[in-house]
């Protein structure tokens, strides 16, 4: 049972973060209208770096669809990690309205990482 609640629950967040990804490519989601002054100078800040969405978005695709899968799972939670902690200083930081979905991802993403901690016991071996 907890194996099939593991696989849809990463089953929904690589979705997410195919998702994402893609938009930052194709941009086939609008911005929302309600964003703070201070969210929308962070987002001008990012596109400014023309590299940096981009970059951010592949990874947010190979991470997604490696997560879906649960032998792949390992590594694309390893590859989501810094884009996670991107999202979380972006929603402590700048602003907080974002917080309580990127809190619920975080949690996903911990248990992820969790389940898999035998596959990362030799990179932590001397």
């Amino acid at each position: 049972m907890k194996n099939k609640i593991l696989f849809v629950a990463s089953l929904l967040f690589g979705l997410m973060f195919i998702n994402a990804g893609l938009n930052k490519f194709f941009e086939y989601m609008p911005m929302p209208e309600n964003l703070s002054e201070k969210m929308m100078k962070t987002m001008q800040a990012f596109m400014e770096i023309g590299w940096l969405m981009p970059l951010v978005g592949a990874a947010e695709v190979v991470g997604g669809l490696l997560v879906i899968f649960p032998k792949t799972r390992a590594l694309g939670a390893l590859i989501i990690v810094p884009i996670m902690f991107g999202i979380m200083l972006t929603n402590t930081v700048t602003d907080s309205s974002g917080l309580p979905i990127a809190l619920v991802f975080l949690a996903m993403l911990l248990w992820m990482l969790y389940e898999n901690r035998a596959k990362y016991a030799p990179l932590l071996e001397k």
